[in-house]
């Protein structure tokens, strides 16, 4: 089965039941699959490093329905306990609809609902706040409420007794403390290489769960199906997309991934390996070069902006980086990735630093971008084909200011394919516009894609690669030397 904590709105506790109730079971000796619902890279990474096996995001907009049922019966199939992290407020989805909610998600996989409630500053007002969300969706499975934030044992007694009339039992009370606090910056929480004594404050959760929740009552609900895990959700989305026959090494693709490049779904690793491709992890933070025989690139999001100085500094990653788009390798760069190809990046003191200048322009800190984005492909690039249709998401404090008319061609970079916008795109409450950069071995764009609700990407990825390799391979049997 599985159970989804919810919450009234963001910053209620969510994350923290999480951690804490994953820590429990873990402490029990229990494995647990975390899942999250929506697009996010830092709660996952918390509770993928608390549960010790990656976090799985379930979002029906970003990876459609097939894919997150399957994805569900698959890995949470395979662990003793499954557990849900809802997104924002529990009805909260695109727009002002219910669409990619966590509501949503809890109807599509039967769930049942934890609430959890920040019940600071609150008194018996916390019952019509609890009834007033169950009332809006009674067909959902309700199981019980958490008190989060509760001052002394007389606020919880009288918070206790306000929701004796709903129905519903009061399962859990976190207390009222600064030392369990997640500490966070501009995109969410800190990711957990960042955390001091991340190890340390695990136990300190599982001790607190064990003390302030009521496990016992909540492990029927926590325990996966008996039935094992289902099929892979890779031939439930792509049953076509044959992987490559087995044979020679397929193409290496190298993956940044430190700490400015870390907002990355596992399965954009795992759908390069299924489609044959090779992946290997790349810092451009630590200055390393390219992995030998890479024919291709994936520079996902992060806090490069946090980093300008170093990554500045890293001359043979960025002389790498250049020279793999001059030997026409396909790149592929979203968000934080797309900072690094641009000529300067400037850090949160507007201080510039130059980067790999692969694509014209600046960016500093401007205007916060969130949200869905129904995107059409304007043009080509190695993963879209034009006027193809997909939906991504944008989070994202930094801009791009366009290179000044006239502005010199970077010496270091040789000529490439003319630049033409990547995508058209649309969302609720925001203007329609143009946004990213491409040409047919470049795709860069503001717009995180998850590669399981688009599975041609990856496809068309390790395909451009595979092309790289072969090319390769015929120079080396046509150079004089062979």
């Amino acid at each position: 089965m599985g159970l989804i904590i919810a919450a009234p709105r963001s910053g209620s506790g969510k994350t923290l039941l999480s951690l804490c109730l994953t820590a429990a079971l873990r402490q029990r000796g229990l494995t647990v699959q975390t899942f999250k619902t929506g697009p996010d890279y830092l709660d996952s990474q918390l509770l993928g490093a608390l549960s010790g096996r990656p976090c799985r995001n379930l979002d029906p907009l970003l990876c459609g329905e097939p894919w997150l049922r399957a994805a569900f019966r698959h890995w949470g199939g395979a662990a003793d306990a499954c557990l849900v992290e809802g997104v924002m407020g529990l009805y909260d989805g695109l727009g002002p609809s219910q669409e990619a909610s966590t509501a949503h998600v809890a109807r599509l996989l039967n769930l049942p609902l934890l609430f959890v409630v920040d019940a600071a500053r609150q008194g018996a007002s916390i019952r019509a706040l609890v009834a007033g969300f169950r009332d809006q969706a009674p067909e959902l499975p309700w199981c019980g409420v958490v008190l989060n934030g509760v001052g002394s044992q007389r606020h919880r007694q009288l918070l206790t007794a306000a929701l004796e009339s709903t129905g519903l039992p009061v399962l859990g009370v976190l207390p009222r403390t600064g030392a369990m606090a997640l500490p966070s910056r501009h995109l969410g929480l800190l990711p957990p290489a960042e955390i001091h004594h991340f190890q340390a404050r695990c136990q300190q959760l599982a001790v607190m769960a064990l003390r302030q929740l009521d496990v016992d009552r909540l492990l029927p609900h926590l325990q996966a199906s008996s039935g094992g895990p289902g099929p892979s959700p890779f031939l439930a989305v792509s049953p076509t997309d044959a992987p490559p026959p087995a044979g020679a090494p397929g193409p290496l693709l190298a993956i940044a991934q430190d700490q400015a490049f870390c907002f990355l779904y596992p399965e954009q690793r795992e759908w390069l390996e299924y489609y044959g491709a090779r992946t290997r992890g790349w810092s451009p933070l630590a200055d390393q070069p390219l992995p030998q025989g890479t024919a291709g690139l994936v520079l996902p999001g992060g806090y490069p902006e946090l980093h300008g100085a170093t990554l500045a500094q890293a001359t043979r990653s960025l002389g790498a980086l250049r020279a793999a788009h001059g030997r026409g390798l396909p790149i592929y760069a979203e968000c934080g990735g797309m900072l690094l190809l641009l000529h300067t990046l400037h850090d949160p003191d507007n201080r510039p630093w130059p980067m790999a200048g692969i694509l014209p322009g600046a960016a500093c800190r401007g205007a916060f971008q969130l949200g869905y984005r129904r995107a059409v492909a304007w043009g080509a690039s190695p993963v879209v084909h034009p006027h193809e249709q997909m939906v991504g998401h944008e989070f994202h404090h930094w801009q791009v200011a366009p290179a000044p008319a006239g502005a010199p061609q970077d010496p270091g970079v040789k000529p490439a394919p003319p630049l033409h916008p990547l995508w058209q795109l649309s969302g609720w409450g925001v203007p329609t516009r143009r946004e990213g950069l491409a040409h047919g071995r470049l795709h860069a764009s503001w717009l995180h894609l998850h590669w399981s609700g688009c599975p041609q990407a990856p496809r068309r990825l390790a395909a451009a690669a595979r092309r790289v390799q072969a090319s390769c391979g015929r120079r080396r049997r046509n150079s004089p030397r062979a």
